[in-house]
């Protein structure tokens, strides 16, 4: 696969975790939450780069990103464009006076391309109006039914429809209204003990309902709003395979299995361990089908597939991403540090007793002998910047096996003196 930074000049990486592409704009809270990710995008620099982000990054977190990456820090150009309620952020620049800068900006940088996190309809234009291509589209940006497509893609019911066309195996289910959605539920109960209710444009596990029979119906719901209801597949493990769509064809990039927590997206461990052949075939095969339709309606770059995979090893699908990702950067990060290397590697978030600060939690890792050095084939990164709690650190590891990458998640543990999710 070619690297997000192919080709000449600028990227102007838009970390637009406020779009509307993955949930509604009105859902302020998750959006502020997965906003605080945004740092995490640093990794994707080169010298002349420009990084727009909704969250600050501290000075200690940037010495340690670049030092790592081997990118003179004032090679690099950081705008922060402050939090703006129910406005997606590539709309917020205008709104906070930054769009003329960044004109300015690339003014000089005449190779410019923009990376948004999500291909959503305020970035094409944010592109459009900087006059510069969204990558991967070279010379252009997206048309206006591609944007169309992805946005429905994006949606579970949207998902549910071509999954169906394209005979993947899905639980059984349907999309309905608010209106309808305790008649859905109830009927679906007769025959499943558990269901599940999915807002019908959500992601990481936010807007997931699980109802049991017995339970008392769901509360009203607005009659406009669109939901998903599903049964509540038993299974073992959940795993996600990373597709990427070109003009020329589609490749599988990366596999593996997504840790979850309450239904919601906790970490990922790369590459994906001892899946049955045939659930392998059928992963690999649905993701390369998927990525043809999208390549069809004329989307390009990442996308995931996720699935749950049950005792006997059947798979189910239920939900594609198509966006950059929780795990598109870390993968990327690695590879980049490894030089192209086959490395395992894992995402989550370790909790430490106490808080800390960004120099005292990479001090611990140090002295414990996890700290991560260029050049080296192991170790732990601190993925994200310091959490707002001090406690929550995001981390990556990654080792040349998974058994020495669980080795290093336990050492990660007890370092840090709490418990790795």
């Amino acid at each position: 696969m070619l690297s997000e930074h192919e080709g000449p000049g600028t990227l102007v990486i838009l970390a637009n975790f406020v779009s509307s592409l993955a949930v509604d704009l009105t859902e302020t809270a998750v959006l502020r939450q997965w906003a605080e990710q945004a740092p995490r995008k640093l990794w994707l620099t080169r010298p002349g780069d420009v990084l727009i982000t909704p969250v600050p990054l501290s000075a200690p977190f940037r010495h340690y990103v670049f030092h790592r990456l081997g990118v003179p820090e004032e090679s690099v150009t950081v705008i922060t464009v402050p939090d703006t309620p129910h406005l997606p952020m590539a709309q917020a620049l205008a709104e906070h006076h930054l769009l003329e800068p960044l004109r300015a900006l690339l003014a000089e940088r005449p190779t410019a391309r923009l990376l948004p996190t999500a291909l959503d309809e305020a970035s094409v234009a944010l592109a459009a109006d900087l006059r510069i291509p969204v990558v991967p589209y070279e010379t252009r940006v997206p048309n206006p039914g591609t944007l169309r497509a992805v946005a429905a893609m994006n949606t579970k019911s949207g998902f549910r429809a071509t999954a169906q066309s394209l005979g993947l195996r899905l639980p059984h289910g349907r999309a309905c209204t608010g209106s309808e959605l305790g008649q859905v539920t109830t009927e679906l109960l007769a025959s499943h003990r558990r269901v599940v209710l999915k807002t019908d444009r959500s992601a990481g596990g936010h807007g997931l309902h699980f109802v049991s029979q017995g339970d008392q119906p769901p509360q009203s719901s607005p009659p406009e709003s669109r939901w998903v209801v599903e049964e509540y597949v038993e299974h073992t493990r959940a795993v996600s395979a990373q597709g990427h769509a070109t003009a020329t064809g589609v490749e599988v990039v990366y596999d593996g299995e997504m840790r979850m927590s309450g239904g919601s997206f906790a970490g990922y461990c790369s590459p994906v361990e001892d899946l049955p052949a045939r659930s392998a075939e059928e992963l690999t095969d649905w993701t390369l089908a998927l990525g043809g339709q999208l390549a069809a309606e004329g989307y390009r770059g990442p996308y995931s597939l996720d699935l749950v995979c049950t005792q006997d090893g059947t798979l189910y699908a239920l939900e594609c991403n198509v966006r950059r990702t929780a795990t598109t950067t870390a993968q990327a990060m690695v590879s980049r540090l490894t030089g192209e290397g086959r490395s395992a590697w894992s995402t989550g978030t370790v909790t430490a007793i106490e808080p800390m600060t960004f120099d005292e939690t990479v001090g611990h890792l140090s002295e414990a002998g996890l700290d991560f050095q260029p050049g080296e084939s192991e170790g732990v990164l601190l993925y994200a910047d310091r959490p707002t709690d001090g406690r929550s650190w995001r981390y990556t590891a990654l080792a040349p096996t998974h058994t020495r990458l669980t080795e290093l998640e336990v050492r990660l543990a007890a370092t840090l003196g709490h418990e790795v999710l």
